[in-house]
């Protein structure tokens, strides 16, 4: 018997061989950074043979489109999310949610090669986003994103005891508290004076000017709450478009 709606829901999609990858609320609970969530996010790769396969997966978890856009790979393509609600008695009431094209995101076999994959028990593993593209997800205009980050990097931070140069470099250009970036820049001075060029509360950080950080790290986050705005507004109106359309259909 399946342990909870959100493993069916992975066994199943694993099972049918779909080339994706976690993201969302519950690829934050694998990177130590708990969020509960009923829902599935996946980044799929839309290639016709893959969808054919997710598809049959969506069909063993009876799984319908619950709004627009339809299940299409044009849509996907676009940068459109297609959200699904499962009725199978192990998944009853998860939602599923589908994307491959996100702002600022590389494309899926970029995500692909810089998977992580996490092992449940013994084989038993799941495909998750990297932390560093999971994060560069996360900067869109919702408000619960931005603690989310915090958390992610704050959580990385707290199990790896000796970062190699890659890791460092990623902790100084998103970590979202004064705090650690000031400890960051005492701690390892060269690596952020590099960083320093590139992001001004790294270069605050560096002289312990904890008001600049926190001015900086708010321009940050209103320049990209900014661009995610900008990006769905062709998106949100073909949505209404479609919306309406289907309103149209059901009075004729």
């Amino acid at each position: 018997m399946t342990e909870n709606p959100i493993r069916k829901v992975l066994l199943t999609i694993r099972k049918h061989g779909v080339r994706c990858l976690l993201m969302g609320g519950q690829a934050c609970v694998f990177y130590g950074a708990a969020e509960f969530s009923r829902d599935t996010d996946l980044a799929v790769l839309t290639e016709p043979d893959n969808l054919h396969r997710l598809q049959q997966a969506l069909d063993e978890l009876q799984a319908e489109v619950i709004a627009v856009p339809p299940f299409d790979i044009e849509y996907l393509r676009r940068g459109h999310a297609v959200h699904f609600r499962c009725h199978h008695p192990d998944a009853a009431g998860m939602r599923i949610d589908i994307m491959s094209v996100m702002r600022g995101v590389d494309d899926f076999p970029a995500l692909w090669s810089r998977r992580s994959v996490v092992e449940v028990e013994p084989d038993e593993c799941y495909d998750v986003m990297s932390l560093a593209d999971l994060v560069q997800a996360k900067k869109t205009q919702r408000d619960k994103d931005w603690p989310m980050i915090r958390r992610l990097i704050e959580a990385d931070h707290a199990v790896v005891a000796i970062p190699d140069r890659d890791r460092l470099f990623f902790w100084l250009r998103e970590s979202r508290t004064p705090e650690m970036l000031v400890r960051l820049c005492r701690t390892h001075a060269a690596a952020a004076a590099v960083i320093a060029a590139e992001r001004p509360a790294v270069a605050a950080a560096l002289s312990d000017d904890v008001l600049g950080i926190s001015e900086s790290l708010a321009r940050e986050e209103a320049e990209e709450r900014r661009r995610d705005a900008a990006y769905w507004i062709p998106l949100r109106q073909e949505l209404e478009f479609l919306r309406h359309s289907e309103r149209q259909k059901g009075k004729s």
